[in-house]
C-alpha cells in the first residue's frame, strides 16, 4: 500500500443505495463505490428491493417490466401525471412509508453519508433525514437527464446531475441543491482504447468493411427492439448489431433472423468502438457511455416516460439526434455515415460525484454535521465554523 493510500484508509463508511431494476442504477452505484473506495472509504452497497417483503419485491420488479412491455401507454400516463402533480409523488411517498424504517435499519451507525442512485430510495431516506432519524447527509446521483419529481424528496441534501439535465417541472428546482457532475461511467469508456476498431470488430466477429449500427435497449432489452432492427436493416445504410441484454426471449428470436446478435456483453467499451453509430431508446447510462466513447448516437423509438423525456433533452442539447419516425431514419443514418456527427456542445463537468460525497462525509464535526433541514453545516465552535466555510467554498457541491 502506498503512503498516500495508507493515509486515506479508514476515512469512514458510506452507504450506497440502488435497486436492481434494469442495470443502469446498479452500474452507477458500482462505479461510485469504486471511486469512493479509491478515496479510502469503506462502502456498503444496499439494494432497495431487498428491504421489501419477498412477494412485494418480486411484484415491484415484474410489474415495472410488464408495464413497459404490455402497457407502455399506461407508463407514459403515470410518468406524465407524476410530472405535473406533487400530490401524486406524495402518494408514492406515503405508500412506501411502511418500509421506511426497514431501510433505515440497514444503515450502520458509523455511516458518514448515504448516497442513492434510485429515485424511490429518496422517498424513503429523505423523510428519515428530515425528521432527524437519519443524521448524516443524503446525496442523490440522478441517473437520467430528466430529474423527474419522483427523484425529489424533502430531506435529500444534494442532487448530483450531469450537464444538460433538467428538473421537471422547472419550478421544482427552487429550493433544492444541485451539483453538476461527471457521469458515473467507467474510465474504460472515456479513456484511450487498448485496441483499434479493426481489432474490436475481429473480437466480436463483425465485418471490417461495412458501416455498423449498434442497437441497445438496456439490460432488459425493453422497447420496440425488433421493429427498430428491421427498420434499420431495411434502410440499407448500416448493418444492425444488436445487444439484447438479459432478455433471453428477444435474443432467441433475433438470432434466428439476424447475424450479429448478442445477449449480455461484458466489454461494451470495445463493442461501442467497433461500430459507426449507436441507436438507443432510453437516454440513460448506456447513452452516456456511448457519448463518452465519442460514438454518434441516435435515439429511435424511445421507451415511454423517462425515455421520451430524456430523448427530448438530449436532442435539444445537441448530444444525440432524435429520429421521430421511420421516414426520418434513412436520412439520419445517411448523414451520420457521411460524417455529420453533430458535435456535442462544450465540455462536460469536471466535478467527480465521489468528491461531492467525500466532502459531505468529512466536514468538521463528523458525519452528523450537515443539517439538511436548515441547509447548512452545524458547528460547535468558531474554529469549526471557519473550517466549514472554507470547506464549502472549496467544495464543488458547495454554495454558488
Amino acid at each position: 500500500m502506498t503512503g498516500k493510500r495508507a493515509r486515506m484508509k479508514g476515512r469512514g463508511r458510506i452507504v450506497v443505495v440502488s435497486a436492481d431494476v434494469g442495470a443502469g442504477h446498479d452500474t452507477a452505484a458500482a462505479e461510485l463505490a469504486r471511486r469512493l473506495r479509491d478515496r479510502g472509504f469503506t462502502v456498503d452497497r444496499r439494494n432497495l428491493l431487498d428491504v421489501l417483503p419477498r412477494p412485494a419485491r418480486w411484484a415491484f420488479r415484474e410489474a415495472y417490466r410488464g408495464i413497459l412491455r404490455w402497457l407502455p401507454w399506461g407508463y407514459e400516463a403515470l410518468f406524465t401525471l407524476t410530472s405535473r402533480s406533487r400530490l401524486t409523488v406524495s402518494v408514492v411517498r406515503a405508500l412506501l412509508r411502511p418500509v421506511r424504517h426497514r431501510l433505515g435499519r440497514v444503515i450502520p451507525p458509523d455511516t458518514r453519508a448515504v448516497v442513492t442512485t434510485y429515485p424511490f430510495a429518496n422517498q424513503l431516506l429523505g423523510p428519515l433525514r428530515r425528521q432527524g432519524q437519519l443524521v448524516v447527509p443524503v446525496i442523490s446521483y440522478v441517473t437520467d437527464f430528466v430529474v423527474h419529481p419522483t427523484w425529489l424528496s424533502p430531506g435529500v441534501d444534494v442532487y448530483c446531475t450531469v450537464r444538460h439535465a433538467e428538473v421537471q417541472p422547472s419550478g421544482a428546482a427552487d429550493g433544492i441543491d444541485v451539483a453538476v457532475v461527471q457521469p458515473l461511467i467507467s474510465a474504460a469508456f472515456a479513456g484511450p482504447s487498448p485496441i483499434d476498431r479493426r481489432q474490436a470488430r475481429r473480437r466480436f466477429g463483425l465485418p471490417d468493411g461495412e458501416r455498423l449500427a449498434l442497437i441497445v435497449a438496456g439490460a432488459w432489452g425493453a422497447g420496440e427492439v425488433e421493429t427498430t432492427v428491421a427498420e434499420i436493416a431495411a434502410a440499407g445504410i448500416v448493418r444492425p448489431v444488436v445487444v439484447c441484454g438479459r432478455n433471453e426471449a428477444l435474443y432467441e428470436r433475433l438470432r434466428q433472423e439476424r447475424e450479429h446478435v448478442f445477449g449480455w456483453v461484458d466489454d461494451m467499451p470495445a463493442l461501442m468502438r467497433a461500430v459507426d453509430v449507436v441507436v438507443e431508446n432510453a437516454g440513460g447510462l448506456t447513452c452516456q457511455e456511448a457519448l463518452a466513447c465519442g460514438v454518434p448516437v441516435l435515439t429511435y423509438r424511445p421507451i415511454p416516460g423517462h425515455g421520451r423525456a430524456n430523448a427530448s433533452i438530449l436532442d435539444r442539447a445537441g448530444l444525440t439526434r432524435w429520429v421521430p419516425t421511420a421516414a426520418h431514419l434513412r436520412p439520419a443514418l445517411a448523414a451520420l455515415a457521411d460524417g455529420d456527427h453533430r458535435p456535442a456542445p462544450g465540455p462536460g463537468s469536471r466535478v467527480d460525484p465521489a468528491g461531492v460525497v467525500a466532502d459531505a462525509a468529512t466536514v468538521p464535526g463528523g458525519a452528523g454535521a450537515y443539517d439538511g433541514r436548515r441547509g447548512r453545516f452545524r458547528t460547535d465552535s468558531l474554529g469549526d465554523a471557519v473550517a466549514v466555510v472554507v470547506a464549502l467554498l472549496q467544495s464543488p457541491g458547495g454554495p454558488r
